[in-house]
This record gives C-alpha cells, structure tokens and sequence, in this order.
C-alpha cells in the first residue's frame, strides 16, 4: 500500500441542499479528491464503489436517512473514517448520542464559517493520517509477530538439524504465498550439497523453473540480499536471495521465486523476511552447536567405551586357583572408567601379591594414572625375585611422584605378599583405608580387626617410606581390602522403615557404613562369602553410585 498522503485523499459530502453541496465540493475539490452525494443512500453507493474516504461531511437533516443514521452505517466497513456532522441548534439530542457512540469527530452548526470547517476538516486529515499510521504499524507488528511465531514453532517442532531446515523454507514459502523457496546452508563461505525445497502446491510451474546460483553466488559475496525479476512464459517472475546470517557467520541462503504476481517485492516484505532470516539463523546456530555437542558426546562416548574396555582387561578378570586359598574381587566404576583398581598376582615362584588402590578423583585423569600404576606394580612384581611390599612401594612413588604431585593427583594403596607354603602375609598401606582380617572361628568377636601399619598415599611426597606389616594367616581366615566407595556408601540403619520419595521408596535413616558397619555386615554373611552378594546388600539403598567401589578378598580354606 502506498504511504498515506503521496496522492490527494479522498472526501465526501453529503447534503439535500445542491447549493449546500456545490459549495463543499469548490471548497475542498483543489485539496481532496471530492465525492459528492445529495442522500444518504447515494452515499451509500459511492461508498460501494470507491470504498474508504479519508472524511465524510454530512447533513443532519435529510430525507429517508438522517447524517447520524448514515454514519452508524459506515462505521462498522471504515472505522478510520473521521466523520464531520453538518447540524442545526434544534439537532443538539440526536448530536449527543453520536458524539458518544463514536460515529462523530466533530460538528458544525449552519451556517457554518468557511475558515472554519477549513481548520476542521486540515484537522480531520491530521488525525485520519494518524490513525493509517498506527493502522499500518500494528498491521505490520502483528504480521511480523505471526510470523516470527510461526517460525519459532516450526523450528521446536523439528526432530534434528534437516527438519528445522525443511521446516524454515516451508513456513517462509507458506508464509509469502511463494511459487517456490530454495534453502541452500552454507559450511566454511560455502554451499553445501544439501538443499532443501518449497514448492506451493496450487502451483503449475516447475521447481526448476528459475536458476538462482547467480543471485546467490552475489549474496556469498556481499553478504546482502539480492532482487531481480524477469518474464518467464509471459508472466513476471520476482526473485529474492537472502543471507540467514548469525554474527557476521553466514550459515545459509534462502531464496523465494513468486510467478505470475504484477506487485513486486515491497521493502516491508524485505525487511520482514530479513527480520525472519535473522531469527532463524540464530536458531540454526543453536541447532548446529547443539548437533556438534551431540557428535561430540558421542564420539566422547565411544571413546570412554574403548577406555572402559580397556581398563576392564587392565583389571585380571580370570582370578589364580591356588590351592588353600580362595580369591574374589570386584571393581565397579561411577563412570565409564575410574581411578579403582585391584590387582591379583602369582608370583612363579609361589608368592600371591595383592593390591588394591585408589586415584584421587574421578573419570578419564584418575583411570589413566591406574593405567599407569598397573604396569610399574606389574613390572615390579615380575622381578626374578620381588622387593618387599614396602620397598616396592617406594619403587612405585619414585616412579610415579613427579606427575602425580605436578597434577595434583595422590593415589591410595595397599600392597599385601602371601607365602602360601608358611602362611605369612607382608604387607604395606600408602594411606588407604585400613585392610580387615576376619575369621570364621571368632565370627562373634566384638571388635574387628584391622591391620593399621599405614603411611602417606603415593604422590604426598617425592620420597615414600614405611615399614611392612607382618602377620600369620590360618585356616578361614579371610583377608578383605577394600576402597572407599564401599565404606563411604549410604546404608539404611532400620531396612523395615522406609518412605515414599519422587524416586521411590527410600529409606528413612540413612548414614555411612563405615569400616565398622563393613564389619557387622561381614560378621552377617552367609558362608561361603560370596562378595557379589556383600556388595548387592550395600549398593541396595544407593540409587546413584557417587564413587568407584572395589572389594577384594583372600580366603585361607
């Protein structure tokens, strides 16, 4: 439409008098393209035929229709009318009542003075521009509102990154009345294969019917939205490229072919789907960030998985069968890997090396530095003839010290050597948690036994030094080391008394066991010890496992 006040506007008047209306017609027909009417329903009429007028002067008295009745009539077609009523003293009730129903702006009583009505009708124009105005920008507020809207609901109906980019070219192309809307993304200044296709259905004319790569090579190269039209089978054909561009990153182009229209594209339809362009481009930032985040995860997850696999061979799965002896062990990371680790080792020449540790932290740091500590404990262990306990551990901190203080990383251990043939157990603990001796024939003792030679973790201090620990074994004894994860777990104090919570049924009191808790439950335990059931009773009330957890036990049979 074009802007209000480029041409003449349009006024009526309306009088039963001719000599009346003759004059309104000369003193408004320089300024306003001038309608005039002698009755209402000729008015009426010309209404019919020309549609809205910017004012409309009419009588009060007439034959058939009074002035009000005639403009109650028109009010409801052409709200922005602005209505000036022609009236005498003796109207003034009927004045009233129009003046507060809204179908008057203003009145003037005859005979009326010419300077006046003048003043009134400039005024009159004044407020009719007005009023087109603010029409026209809440017009095009609502329509850029309807759709931005429809844009973002097409964009959260989209299942992944191709479907929001069929569901843009779809909406705008619906949106324009469009023939067709091509959207090509762009990766590196550069268009990739893929495109993605509107065509209205309505349509007889081809998808291919106009070639853009011109159009859009030029918006690669200006970063600003090109127009052209031509003549195709007779008709015109108007062509609109533009850039879907997010922080001066071009992300795709869109281009909207309309065939058969006389009206080309207007500057608010530009600027409109410019406006659109940008909010979809911002969409397809998100959504291609948030699809490089999902790639990312799950070559990282892949990644972890290999990792676990690997850890999970690094950990012996086939455990020694010694005679009188038995050995269990069990290690469950919080993640796909863990800083956990236990090792069983059988020495040729008859020595059964036990070890269990923990990497501080969690996830990939901690596992690699158990990668770490595995192999040097392995290589120490495979001496011809091994240290003692406590002088491999030395071994292990010298080696290991230097990138573990540089990291901030220390690692717990204990470190055990069982003769079979003489039943001794040596053993050494870098500050982890005190190793559990239990026995079958003092099943009910009161107070349990823990082996507390203990030192510094590994990577405290550049140089490590403890002495060993040195005791006898005899028949059903059992040895139990374990890590953290376990005597940090939160276990129900009363199993009978539990609540309903937005996870489920949990327990009322809950607390750590502790290693005096591991203790009461391995005094409860059915014989044989089976630690896949120990663990299955302590990991019952943890919905979420927050550390690694590792058990291992040596059985004197």
């Amino acid at each position: 439409m074009a802007e209000i006040g480029a041409d003449k506007l349009k006024l009526m008047v309306v009088d039963d008098e001719p000599d009346n209306l003759d004059l309104l017609y000369r003193t408004f027909r320089r300024d306003f393209q001038v309608y005039k009417a002698n009755h209402a329903f000729g008015a009426m009429e010309i209404l019919d035929q020309f549609g809205e007028m910017a004012v409309i002067i009419s009588d009060q008295r007439m034959p058939e229709m009074n002035g009000t009745e005639f403009f109650s009539r028109t009010v409801e077609r052409f709200p922005d009318t602005i209505r000036i009523l022609l009236t005498g003293f003796t109207d003034v009730e009927d004045l009233v009542d129009a003046i507060n129903s809204g179908q008057v702006f203003k009145y003037i009583t005859k005979p009326w003075n010419p300077e006046r009505l003048r003043g009134l009708v400039e005024q009159a124009t004044d407020t009719y521009r007005l009023v087109k105005k603010r029409t026209q920008e809440l017009r095009r507020a609502l329509r850029r509102e309807s759709l931005f809207n429809a844009v973002t609901t097409a964009i959260r109906e989209s299942l992944d990154y191709d479907s929001m980019l069929q569901k843009i070219v779809a909406t705008i192309g619906e949106r324009f009345e469009a023939t067709s809307c091509l959207l090509r993304p762009v990766e590196s200044d550069r268009l990739t294969q893929d495109q993605f296709l509107y065509h209205n259905p309505k349509s007889t004319v081809s998808d291919f019917f106009f070639d853009p790569s011109v159009l859009i090579e030029k918006v690669l190269e200006t970063r600003h939205y090109q127009l052209d039209q031509e003549l195709y089978k007779g008709n015109p054909c108007h062509h609109l490229v533009v850039p879907l561009s997010y922080h001066q990153h071009l992300l795709a182009v869109l281009a909207l072919h309309q065939w058969g229209s006389d009206r080309p594209w207007q500057d608010e339809d530009i600027q409109l789907i410019a406006g659109v362009a940008e909010q979809a481009a911002l969409a397809l930032s998100q959504a291609k960030l948030y699809q490089r985040l999902q790639e990312k995860q799950q070559q990282i997850h892949t990644e972890l998985e290999v990792a676990r696999q690997i850890q999970y061979n690094l950990l012996r799965q086939s455990l020694p069968d010694i005679k009188g002896v038995k050995v269990q062990a069990c290690c469950y990371p919080a993640r796909e890997v863990g800083g956990d680790f236990f090792e069983v080792f059988v020495h040729p020449k008859g020595d059964l090396w036990l070890a269990v540790g923990d990497v501080s932290g969690k996830g990939v740091p901690a596992a690699l530095f158990m990668a770490s500590i595995i192999s040097v404990l392995r290589r120490e262990l495979s001496q011809e003839t091994p240290a003692e306990p406590n002088v491999v551990m030395q071994n292990l901190n010298h080696a290991l010290s230097e990138d573990l203080i540089s990291n901030n990383y220390f690692i717990t251990l204990v470190l055990a050597c069982y003769t079979p043939s003489t039943k001794e157990l040596v053993y050494t603990n870098a500050g982890h948690i005190y190793p559990l001796l239990w026995s079958r024939c003092s099943a009910l003792a009161d107070n349990p036994n823990y082996l507390k030679v203990r030192s510094v973790p590994l990577g405290i201090l550049p140089k490590w030094q403890a002495e060993s620990g040195r005791l006898v074994l005899a028949a059903g004894d059992t040895l139990l080391l374990a890590s953290d994860g376990i005597t940090e777990a939160m276990v129900s104090n009363n199993p009978d008394s539990t609540v309903k919570t937005v996870a489920g049924v949990e327990p009322v009191n809950r607390s750590m066991l502790n290693q005096d808790g591991l203790w009461q439950l391995l005094q409860q335990e059915e014989q044989p010890l089976s630690l896949n059931h120990l663990l299955a009773r302590i990991q019952a009330d943890n919905h979420v496992q927050e550390d690694d957890q590792t058990i291992l036990s040596l059985e004197i049979l």
